[in-house]
């Protein structure tokens, strides 16, 4: 095949183990640290004894963050009541909003917007009358103490929306991606398919005329002329069934596709068909590599084909050149071509130009000062040479 069939679901679709584990030592690590600063905080404070109060809320909150991307709001909730508890058994100076920060992001993340900013403004208030008896003796303390907690809330609550509004982003971005890789895999089997049944009905149809042209007065032609119709016919079958057992990703009925090596067969079907075909060959085709050997093969299975059915040639010559940097292919025949002197692209013409396209070479087909031709130059990078 020129490319892979198998298109991989988004990634926002599929679960992921590794991010389940990134996410799980990101939550142990959350609540490793809120333990530790809360205790380490309340012992700065002047708490002698952290056993009676001090640690239990501590691993509570710890505990909590463990579930919060389960349950954000529910765990914020638990959280700021755990803080509220300590609060009233502990005068402490110790903050409100900083103790349940990850809470906060998490459940701002979580696009519970109007309910984060509720349960925040309603601590603040809390907050602001429970250190009002502060202010008689420190204003200053007491503003920055009250404003600190509110800029502190407005911070944690914009960095969850803007992480919630990346997640949004890289997920739109994974579905484009999808997308366009989805399409790209349905051009390439539409191509796959239309050269191999394009060519095949060709080759078969110029050999069904014949056979029904001589069927009578020479029956033993109209024979040799089925018999070559039928094995076309069987070769076809065979890359049907090899392009079908790529889609259903079936490794044991995987055949290798047809290549730059096959083209012999190719030309040989043509001149079985009465088309006087002439094959150059230049350099070690066996080289090229896999995805631009197909593509070779496609290019020309397709000019040919097209050489049967509208031209009305009588002959067509194929140069294959394999370059250090590159192969050039080129079909030229002597039919009749466009009369206007334009290039109709039917769906085998565009295909050959996507093809070739996707493998950053050019393909140009027009008139040519004998009849028509097709010419395709595709790179090939890191070849040997």
């Amino acid at each position: 095949m020129a490319a892979s069939l198998t298109v991989p679901a988004p990634a926002s679709a599929r679960p992921s183990s590794r991010g389940r584990r990134t996410g799980w030592i990101a939550d142990v690590a959350l609540a490793a640290l809120t333990v530790v600063l809360f205790v380490a905080v309340a012992l700065a404070t002047g708490v002698r004894r952290p056993w009676d109060g001090v640690i239990p809320v501590a691993l509570v909150l710890g505990a909590l963050l463990l579930v919060r991307r389960r349950w954000p709001m529910t765990v914020l909730l638990l959280s700021v009541a755990a803080v509220f508890a300590y609060h009233w058994g502990h005068p402490s100076p110790a903050g409100w909003i900083w103790p349940v920060a990850a809470a906060y992001f998490t459940a701002a993340a979580a696009s519970r917007t109007r309910w984060v900013v509720a349960v925040g403004v309603a601590q603040l208030v809390y907050s602001a009358v429970d250190a009002s008896g502060i202010a008689g003796r420190n204003l200053t303390r007491y503003l920055v103490h009250t404003l600190g907690e509110g800029l502190l809330l407005a911070a944690l609550v914009a960095a969850g929306l803007a992480y919630a509004a990346s997640l949004r982003r890289r997920d739109l971005l994974r579905e484009a991606e999808y997308r366009a890789r989805a399409a790209e895999e349905r051009l390439s089997v539409a191509r796959e398919v239309h050269d191999i049944v394009a060519h095949t009905l060709a080759v078969v149809g110029v050999h069904l005329n014949v056979a029904a042209d001589t069927l009578r007065e020479e029956p033993a032609e109209a024979a040799a002329a089925l018999g070559l119709a039928q094995d076309v016919r069987n070769r076809a079958m065979k890359d049907l069934n090899a392009l079908i057992a790529v889609l259903r990703e079936d490794p044991a009925g995987t055949a290798p596709q047809p290549d730059a090596s096959s083209i012999g067969v190719l030309v040989a079907d043509a001149r079985a068909a009465g088309l006087d075909v002439t094959l150059h060959e230049h350099g070690d085709l066996s080289t090229i590599p896999a995805t631009a050997s197909v593509a070779v093969h496609r290019i020309v299975q397709e000019a040919l084909a097209n050489t049967l059915r509208h031209s009305g040639a009588t002959m067509a010559e194929v140069t294959v050149d394999r370059r250090p940097r590159s192969v050039t292919v080129e079909i030229a025949d002597d039919g009749k071509g466009d009369p206007s002197g334009g290039v109709t692209e039917g769906n085998g013409l565009t295909g050959m130009r996507e093809r070739v396209r996707a493998l950053g070479g050019t393909l140009t087909a027009g008139p040519a000062p004998t009849g028509f031709a097709v010419r395709a130059e595709i790179p090939v990078a890191g070849s040997p040479e």
